[in-house]
Order: C-alpha cells, then sequence, then structure tokens
C-alpha cells in the first residue's frame, strides 16, 4: 500500500480525516482502481502482446541463436508480470528487490543488449498501441525502471 496512504489509516485511527486528507484517499482508490483495470488488461492480453513482438524479434535477429532470443522474451515477460504488479502496489521498491537486482547481470554479452534493447523497442510500440494513455501512464515509470536497470546499467 502506499504509505501516504497508510499513514492516513493510522491518523484515522484516533480521528476523522480532514478534508484534504480525504482527498488524497480518493485520489488514492481512483488510481488504484485505474492500476487494477490496467493489470487485468496486461493479465488478459498477454499472449495477444508478446506474439506479435516475439514475430518482429525473430525477423530482426534472423541469425541469433534461438535461445538467447526465447531467454529474452522470458525475461521481459516476467519483467512486464513484476512491472504490473509494482504498478498495483504503487510500489518501485518492489520492482527492484524482487525482479530487477537478480535479472541485471544476465544482460551482458552485446549480442544478448542488442535483442534486450529491441525486445524492450518493440514492447513500448506494441503496449502504446493496447493501452489507454493513462493506463500507460501508469505503467510506464517501471518500464523505465526496467530499461535503465538491465540496458543502460550494463553499458558502461
Amino acid at each position: 500500500m502506499h504509505p501516504k496512504i497508510e499513514a492516513l489509516l493510522d491518523q484515522a485511527e484516533s480521528r476523522y480525516l480532514k478534508p484534504e486528507e480525504l482527498d488524497s484517499f480518493k485520489h488514492y482508490a481512483i488510481s488504484l482502481a485505474q492500476s487494477l483495470k490496467t493489470y487485468e488488461l496486461l493479465r488478459e492480453q498477454e499472449v495477444a502482446i508478446f506474439q506479435p513482438v516475439a514475430d518482429q524479434l525473430i525477423k530482426a535477429f534472423p541469425d541469433t541463436n534461438q535461445e538467447i532470443l526465447e531467454r529474452s522474451l522470458k525475461n521481459w515477460l516476467l519483467i512486464l508480470r513484476h512491472c504490473a504488479m509494482a504498478m498495483l502496489l504503487n510500489d518501485r521498491d518492489f520492482l527492484q528487490q524482487n525482479l530487477l537486482d537478480w535479472l541485471k547481470g544476465l544482460v551482458q554479452t552485446h549480442q544478448r543488449m542488442a535483442v534486450e534493447t529491441k525486445l524492450y523497442q518493440l514492447l513500448q510500440e506494441r503496449l502504446t498501441g493496447l493501452l489507454s494513455p493513462q493506463a500507460l501512464a501508469l505503467l510506464q515509470p517501471y518500464l523505465t525502471q526496467a530499461q535503465t536497470a538491465l540496458l543502460q546499467g550494463t553499458e558502461s
């Protein structure tokens, strides 16, 4: 749960919430409903999201070992699932602690880096086409966090 909301609920144990605190709580409830709707859409459309990405990735890297492509797709499938959960929890630390620290070391070779970068680009394009701007805005910070940790963090 969002730390500010937790603090509000703690305060509500001894008094009624002030109007501005209620407004914060209402905003959180609306945001949570939007996040839940986005999460459900991602869960239900997972194959529709990744199949075109996989097809395009194979076309973009016809000479790359199939195992590398499959591993990259599995990684980003896992990343998207964790991004969706982090979005639902509104918790960037969840993503970092439960996935990114572990995956960081997996993207090491130049060939793998090129595949991962292209896969991220294709996934972004696919999500932009499938999600509403509001839904994409909820998910984007977590995708960017993953992209930064995995791709930009390995360039140095």
